[in-house]
């Protein structure tokens, strides 16, 4: 069969090389000279519709690409109907959400989630039965979660921009491949710059000074262009300092000039019209068409055509200026294999030789089961209720809104299956072991239930489509998502969990959540917690493999949950040193950033640092004994979080700057390293207009949380 293929492929190419007409397809010339020659060959109006989300030129044989959403699983369909007209309809796997990915602290595990999203986009952009997909993905979402109430806060990687610029990192280039010439996806990322409230964003302004802009709002963006490799984002909806972000000036000054983004700059759905109707910022849509361009726009989300024509006709811009935003998104083209036939593309056969649907496959089925798993954070576990032994129990009621549904968000696809909460105990119970479930206590089910079992679990959370209400509205104050922000992070639903843990004391509490909530009463009182993020197809098999000691948990939150929102500074207050993240809050936390328990307990001994000093580009290795002490073989996330006690300038309290998730069997002793880089540790200087490395100490510590300082050191910046 391999040598049939092979035959077809190399007569195939052959046909394709001979029937070469243009520079552009030849795969031994400079990128440069490939692309330039296109621009040469193509009409005005060629031109003019490159700067659409289809880039193509048909008359020359470029078929072109789609975009596609891909937060958290390629978003193919769903509740928002992302696939592309004329598509046939396709389920697609579904991970935990981004906010849930974030919290396995799991760089490897987030490559690979990326990694079959973008098998499944090649899949359906090349497989006969759909041929209509698309390889430009938007994912991921780099903004920073600096604000619990902002209601897109699922699909973030949490308040930490270390942590945020690792994993964005790890997602570009699961998307984008390993490759040395091709690309399997392009990732997109959203969406530039500091777009953290939901609500009147189309006209509101993001303001801070120029350090947060580099070392805080634009760092994850930073990193995934730098180190990931993105050539794409998303312009967000806000202004930023009082200029729309789709015609700022950063976009250039910052994106293209210091960071060296030469592909997609897009304007988000709507934004281009919005410069006129919301943001008022320009009187004519002709005007803005033009300025969004010399801006460093190179794609548009909504009907632009006319506008840029008669900017043209008008003399706002010239064609040229066309030719040069285009240029970044034949890049793109070229990157992915769009512009040649070449058999080196190793991504070019996905979905022809190999026709089995990826998200078919029992080995993608056991990945989500293993990202989810590795997702759930373990809140508290008084006299170790957790995990529950089968052979001591006989029964378990499972109660709650949450408990027998999996919820699509906004960007999700639809995935193959669904396994609740309730699937999940059932799956795992077996047959000797009763399972009564109730949705809530109506008629005082949920209590009689709880009374009826030897352990209860109650499950509560969000809706992440307000149930089906219109765009911009809340079913409840602390719902959120896009368009509409959170007015509340308490939730009305504990006082199902008081009436369960009246009738029940053994009872846990799984909130299955997009976002923090001030489970005050419930933290106190209730034995056991469990956090877990949305949308997972295998939500429920995750839960109940965490629930009966199949895995012990190790998530780690990636936010801080606090105990009152009046603790929280004015949402559209974006200078984080007013006491905003586990940076700069000095308040006590319910749950601190990082924090997150284990089935087991671990020992952290004998650090050692491989030098006492450091320079610039320089590297300290930290290494250190971790031991499993309990009776439960875990993962742990090891943490590194520093402080600069000699700055003359204000700096975080305490930041974190190094992380390893590790395994260790019960018993074991192990070796851990964790680098400190000097490069981490510096901030931007706005004199010198560049990350400066401050001499003075810089104090460290090792633990399991931000709040938990096992071993401490301290090194000299020369």
């Amino acid at each position: 069969m391999k040598k049939i293929i092979l035959i077809f492929s190399l007569t195939y190419m052959h046909l394709f090389v001979h029937a070469q007409n243009y520079p552009f397809q030849n795969t031994t010339l400079s990128a440069d000279e490939r692309i330039r020659n296109l621009i040469s060959l193509m009409t005005t109006d060629e031109k003019i519709n490159c700067l659409s989300t289809r880039i193509s030129v048909p008359r020359l044989g470029i078929k072109g690409t789609h975009t596609v959403e891909g937060l958290h699983g390629l978003a193919y369909s769903g509740p928002a109907n992302w696939a592309v007209k004329g598509a046939k309809a396709s389920p697609t796997t579904t991970f935990p959400q981004s906010i849930g990915l974030a919290e396995m602290w799991d760089p490897e595990m987030i490559q690979q989630v990326a990694d079959w999203e973008a098998t499944e986009s090649r899949f359906l952009a090349q497989n006969k039965n759909f041929g209509v997909a698309g390889l430009i993905v938007f994912a991921p979402n780099a903004d920073l979660g600096r604000d619990i109430r902002w209601g897109r806060t699922e699909e973030c990687y949490g308040e930490d921009p270390f942590l945020t610029g690792t994993l964005v990192t790890a997602f570009v280039r699961g998307l984008q491949g390993n490759n040395p010439v091709y690309w399997k996806t392009a990732s997109l990322m959203k969406h530039f710059l500091a777009n953290s409230n939901e609500n009147n964003r189309v006209y509101t302004s993001s303001d801070f000074d120029e350090r947060l802009l580099h070392e805080y709002y634009s760092y994850g963006f930073y990193k995934g262009v730098t180190e990931g490799g993105s050539q794409a984002f998303m312009a967000a909806y806000n202004k930023y300092n009082g200029i729309p972000c789709t015609v700022n000036p950063v976009l250039r000054n910052v994106a293209m000039k210091e960071w060296g983004l030469r592909g997609i700059i897009s304007t988000d759905g709507g934004a281009f019209k919005q410069l006129v109707t919301t943001h008022a910022y320009y009187t004519s849509l002709p005007v803005a068409a033009a300025e969004c361009i010399k801006a460093g726009i190179t794609m548009f989300l909504d009907d632009y055509r006319p506008s840029i024509k008669e900017a043209i006709e008008k003399g706002l811009i010239t064609e040229k200026d066309i030719e040069e935003a285009i240029y970044g998104n034949l890049r793109v083209l070229l990157k992915l294999g769009m512009m040649d036939s070449s058999l080196q593309n190793p991504y070019a056969e996905i979905g022809i030789t190999d026709t089995i649907a990826p998200w078919t496959k029992p080995e993608v089925h056991d990945l989500v089961r293993k990202a989810t798993e590795k997702s759930i954070v373990l809140l508290k576990n008084k006299e170790m209720l957790l995990p529950l032994l089968k052979n001591k129990i006989k029964s378990v009621a499972v109660i709650g809104p949450s408990a027998n549904s999996v919820i699509s968000d906004w960007y999700s696809g639809t995935p193959p299956y669904r396994i609740s909460i309730l699937q999940g105990i059932k799956n795992a119970a077996g047959e000797n072991i009763i399972v009564r479930y109730a949705r809530s206590n109506k008629a005082d089910s949920a209590v009689t239930a709880a009374k009826q079992c030897d352990v209860a679990i109650v499950c509560i959370g969000n809706h992440p489509l307000s149930h089906g209400l219109g765009w911009g509205q809340n079913y409840v104050p602390s719902d959120g998502r896009e368009d509409i922000d959170r007015q509340a992070i308490t939730t009305e639903q504990e006082d199902l969990v008081r009436l369960v843990m009246a009738a029940n004391p053994k009872t846990i509490l799984v909130m299955v959540s997009s976002f923090p909530y001030a489970i005050n009463w419930s933290k106190e009182h209730v034995p056991a917690i469990l956090h877990v993020s949305q949308s997972s197809q295998e939500m429920g098999n995750a839960v109940a493999d965490v629930v009966f000691g199949k895995v012990s948990p190790a998530g780690r939150l990636v936010q801080t949950w606090i105990t009152s929102i009046d603790q929280l500074p004015p949402i559209l207050d974006y200078n984080i040193r007013n006491g905003r993240t586990y940076m700069y809050d000095k308040n006590v936390p319910l749950f601190p950033f990082g924090y997150g328990l284990t089935y087991t307990t671990f020992k952290y001994s004998g650090l050692r640092a491989d030098k006492n000093t450091i320079r610039n580009n320089e590297v300290v290795n930290l290494t250190f004994n971790l031991q499993n002490t309990g009776n439960f073989d875990s993962d742990e996330v090891t943490q590194l979080y520093v402080s600069f006690p000699d700055s003359r300038i204000e700096r975080p309290v305490v930041a974190l700057k190094g992380f390893k998730r590790v395994f260790a069997q019960k018993g074991e002793t192990m070796k851990v390293t964790i680098p400190l880089k000097a490069s981490d540790l510096t901030y931007w200087d706005t004199v010198s207009q560049k990350f400066v490395l401050e001499p003075g100490r810089v104090k460290y510590f090792i633990g399991s949380s931000s709040e938990d300082s096992e071993l401490q050191g301290e090194i000299l910046v020369n």
